[in-house]
């Protein structure tokens, strides 16, 4: 997931800088959260919230507006179950999160009500195909069913 097309070829990187789409009044923004691959979750998230907030206010340096790999548009915020997100190239994928439903879960010969979040992955066919984008949905969804998967 984390490649790119670059001229007439495809480019693997090894290092995950992840954009983070953020919607302002004049349009979207999406900032950069550098080198994810060496950091823990709780980094990532502390990191992502402060590049939102300065994004925000405008105070992003300009190293912080290019160089993703990949990216992540959340529009769970303005109650958008689930859409599909334009990739930024050259980026190969971008990750549409939309937001939390309640809904009606079969749990055996019951009904509950269970929480479900859709997911959408954009992805250049140049540089990878569906059956790669499925794969990482499915391990997104593990670890979102399984989150101490990630301590492991």
């Amino acid at each position: 997931m984390n490649a790119s097309f670059q001229g007439d070829s495809v480019r693997v990187w090894h290092r995950a800088h992840i954009g983070i789409a953020v919607a302002l009044e004049e349009g979207l923004i999406t900032p950069v959260l550098r080198d994810c691959q060496a950091k823990s979750l709780s980094q990532i998230a502390v990191e992502s919230r402060d590049l939102a907030e300065r994004t925000r206010a405008r105070k992003l340096k300009a190293h912080e507006l290019s160089g993703a790999t990949f990216s992540i548009s959340n529009l769970g915020m303005f109650d958008v179950a689930e859409f599909s997100a334009i990739i930024n190239p050259p980026e190969g994928a971008i990750l549409a999160v939309g937001s939390v439903r309640r809904v009606p879960v079969a749990d055996g010969d019951e009904v509950t009500v269970g929480r479900r979040m859709m997911l959408t992955i954009s992805c250049d066919h140049r540089v990878m195909d569906g059956a790669m984008g499925a794969r990482f949905l499915q391990t997104v969804k593990r670890y979102l069913e399984e989150p101490l998967r990630l301590l492991v």
